[in-house]
């Protein structure tokens, strides 16, 4: 009896040995998945424009300005007729009053504009009450580089707290300008516009006098201003550029007048200069020279080689020595040397009209700018 007990207790410890061993076979522990997250992301931060930019004039200066330039204030005439065509629904002023006989030419709501006086020669100085009320972005000034120029704007900066930028500009340079200017206001592609206009007709102009000067054919030239006529623009002068490129300017004097109006000299130079075309400024005496018997004595009086200036809006030579002259260059090279122009000269005129001021020139008035300015039939 206890033999079978124990048999069946040991059968007992056998079976539950198996079970427990069945159980460990079939039982697996496992890692539980790992989670497929992507790590955790910082949400994107909005783009902001900036405030303000750096911008570089033709001085070097490097000077700080709105990021987006939306109102502009000029520093004088030869800046306004830069800045006209390109920037002037940002300009908040003009340099002086615009007369009817300006305003003509002109963008309607330019003769809308207070006036705000100017920074160099001319008539009055720039009002800096009407400018701080104005409260522009940026004042420009563009032209000559003349000496002191980076020390005036500073000046004027720090005095007022407007940004002051010089934007050189030359017969040569002007396309630069442009681009300068439209850098600095956002108006790039006018600006091209603009600038390559003035490349191509600079480039036309100079290939034109090469071909003048290899056949000797460049003639001698006075630009008389003043109410006697006895004003010259010299040789060496801003103003003279124009003239330099398309004559003999014969106006070699030892200390050259950067003004306006030049150097005054005597009817006894004029008669040693003797040049083979006299052109008078608007507003001299170009009326009444042909009754003169002194001027008469100047050979181009006395042959009738004596012309006037174009002038609407602004000058085609000086007053102001702007990107008008491009028109002097198309005029001269049209009036001194005929057999040389291979360009119609009213369809050049009429293309810069629109381009630069958005005017539909008409035949009167291109006849009134070419009034006295080319040979009668």
């Amino acid at each position: 009896m206890k033999r079978r007990i124990l048999v069946m207790l040991l059968a007992l410890c056998l079976l539950a040995g198996l079970l427990s061993g069945c159980g460990q076979a079939g039982t697996q522990t496992t890692e539980p998945p790992a989670e497929d997250t992507a790590p955790a992301t910082e949400p994107a931060a909005e783009e902001t424009t900036p405030e303000t930019r750096e911008f570089t004039d033709s001085t070097g200066r490097t000077v700080t300005v709105p990021y987006e330039v939306t109102k502009v204030a000029i520093s004088g005439p030869l800046t306004q007729v830069y800045a006209i065509p390109l920037v002037g629904e940002l300009m908040v002023g003009v340099s002086n009053y615009i007369a009817e006989d300006i305003a003509l030419y002109l963008p309607e709501y330019i003769s809308t504009l207070p006036e705000l006086g100017q920074l160099y020669g001319g008539k009055g100085e720039m009002d800096l009450e009407a400018l701080l009320a104005a409260d522009p972005d940026v004042v420009i000034d563009v032209g000559d580089t003349k000496d002191s120029i980076a020390e005036d704007m500073d000046s004027l900066t720090e005095q007022t707290g407007i940004p002051f930028v010089h934007i050189d500009a030359t017969v040569e340079t002007a396309p630069e300008a442009y681009r300068l200017l439209g850098e600095l206001t956002g108006q790039t592609e006018k600006a091209e516009e603009l600038a390559t206009w003035c490349e191509e007709t600079y480039a036309m102009m100079t290939d034109m006098m090469a071909k003048v000067d290899a056949d000797g054919a460049r003639r001698s030239l006075l630009y008389c201003l003043g109410d006697k006529g006895l004003n010259v623009i010299a040789e060496g002068s801003y103003h003279a550029e124009t003239i330099n490129l398309m004559s003999e300017n014969l106006a070699v004097v030892p200390e050259v007048v950067s003004s306006g109006m030049g150097n005054e000299v005597d009817m006894e130079q004029l008669l040693v200069w003797n040049p083979d075309v006299i052109i008078f400024a608007p507003d001299t005496i170009y009326d009444t020279v042909a009754g003169n018997s002194t001027w008469q004595q100047l050979n181009a009086i006395s042959s009738g080689n004596y012309y006037k200036t174009p002038y609407g809006p602004y000058g085609w030579l000086s007053s102001p020595p702007s990107v008008q002259r491009y028109l002097g260059m198309l005029w001269l090279g049209a009036l001194l040397y005929p057999d040389y122009c291979e360009y119609d000269l009213q369809t050049e005129v009429t293309e810069y009209y629109k381009l630069f001021y958005q005017c539909d020139l008409t035949q009167e008035m291109y006849d009134d700018l070419m009034e006295g300015a080319m040979p009668t039939e």
